[in-house]
């Protein structure tokens, strides 16, 4: 949505456009700014302001954040935010093997390690998860689908999506669409979105 509602703060629109949720503590609005350096334990952290990897939020997750809003404050058209239909993993792995591949998170969340699956159905289609960093593959099934999946990801065909200017918003299903973030160029480092989790939308 260009420019959708300038000067409205992201809370509010994101309660006209869904049901927001809390993550954790105080988090319902999240700033992203590029970061050169960061938490090692976040993509920041790993990568820097290099591209990060196409992926699922809060894929470690038992059930993942069924959206995501990313709302332009400030953007650089150079700077797009790339998006992967699930779907094309589906046709190019199945969802046999995908649903059927066990996986766990990098370090445990509440004091436990949960197995997941990269694909479960549900009455609304289906979730697919997939996180390269913070899953790994717990299960001889789970290391064909960690490779096939990669493969596929390193020859697929992503859409770019610029949000380059203050109201620009993307609602993302997080359930289907994986996205990835492109690099940061030198002097587009000010770039700042907000993001707010949806369970719902309306």
């Amino acid at each position: 949505m260009d420019e959708y509602r300038v000067g409205t703060d992201t809370a509010t629109v994101a309660h006209a456009l869904g049901e927001p949720i809390t993550p954790w503590q105080g988090g319902l609005v999240q700033d992203l700014v590029p970061r050169a350096t960061a938490s090692p334990n976040t993509y920041s952290g790993i990568f820097g302001l290099d591209r990060f990897p196409f992926h699922s939020d809060l894929a470690h997750w038992r059930t993942p954040p069924r959206y995501l809003l990313l709302r332009c404050i400030t953007g650089h058209a150079a700077v797009p935010t790339l998006l992967l239909d699930a779907h094309t993993i589906y046709d190019a792995v199945t969802l046999d093997v995908l649903g059927r591949a066990i996986f766990r998170p990098r370090r445990p969340r509440d004091g436990k390690l949960t197995l997941l699956r990269l694909y479960e159905p549900t009455e609304a289609g289906g979730c697919f998860r997939w996180d390269e960093i913070f899953l790994k593959p717990a299960s001889r099934i789970g290391d064909i689908a960690d490779c096939r999946v990669r493969e596929e990801l390193a020859n697929c065909k992503s859409l770019s999506i610029t949000l380059a200017r203050a109201g620009d918003t993307l609602l993302i299903d997080n359930w289907r669409m994986l996205h990835a973030r492109s690099p940061i160029p030198l002097g587009r480092e000010d770039r700042k979105f907000q993001r707010v989790y949806l369970e719902g939308v309306r």
